[in-house]
């Protein structure tokens, strides 16, 4: 499967846009996320192209690495050591990395995509899905004036395909704006959800549709977010 590699750069460059005029107190305010300033926000977007560079480099020489060699604890300190610093140095840094990611990215090959990588136990194609997502989603979290509105269709069905795994088994989308309906198992049908791709997205992601979804029995109550399966080990 060939990743969206330049859609991800075009929300890279929307992102750079948004944080252009961000003063050092508009970076130290609160994000939409709770517990979390802007400055968190962003240093999690710098870390997580730094991270997800790692990881394409390796798998460029046929390597497995781990994203954190800590875990999710490494993750966490990360964020919490560089969400302080001034708006000047956030924007360098990100741009450093983003910057760094898509070289990596420019390096692979229409067979590289394939390469296994431990995040997801998934392949180098899947960090690409996963780094669109995180941009746009976490670019609504800045409360910089970006909505769920704004997210491009196909990163909104997208979405909505990863995240199905937060719904009861049987459960039903429709997109009452675009052709796209999901289905939740192969029980039988149960609880059906509508409304327009980017709300159903938004709401399946956990952040504030503009419309909000609905169905006749009410709105299904929201699993997890799908968890990372074990780390694989392996060099196949």
């Amino acid at each position: 499967m060939q990743p969206p590699v330049a859609a991800v750069i075009e929300a890279h460059r929307m992102l750079e846009r948004l944080v252009a005029g961000l003063d050092d107190q508009q970076v130290a305010e609160a994000s939409a996320l709770p517990g979390w300033s802007r400055g968190h926000v962003l240093a999690h977007l710098t870390d997580n192209a730094r991270m997800f560079a790692r990881l394409a480099e390796h798998a460029l020489r046929g390597e497995l690495v781990a994203g954190y060699d800590g875990g999710v604890d490494e993750r966490n300190a990360i964020i919490e050591a560089t969400a302080g610093r001034s708006a000047a140095e956030h924007r360098a840094e990100l741009a450093a990395h983003t910057a760094g990611l898509e070289a990596v990215w420019a390096r692979a090959g229409d067979m590289d995509w394939a390469r296994p990588v431990t995040f997801r136990n998934a392949d180098l194609a899947a960090t690409v899905f996963a780094r669109w997502r995180e941009a746009w989603i976490h670019m609504v979290d800045l409360e910089c004036g970006v909505r769920p509105d704004d997210w491009p269709e196909d990163l909104a069905a997208h979405a909505i395909a990863f995240l199905l795994g937060r719904l009861p088994a049987g459960t039903r989308l429709r997109a009452e704006d675009v052709c796209h309906q999901w289905s939740v198992g192969d029980g039988q049908p149960g609880t059906v959800v509508t409304g327009r791709v980017r709300d159903l997205a938004a709401w399946l992601a956990g952040r504030t549709p503009a419309i909000a979804p609905v169905a006749a029995e009410g709105l299904p109550a929201l699993g997890p977010w799908p968890p990372h399966p074990p780390q694989r080990t392996d060099r196949g």
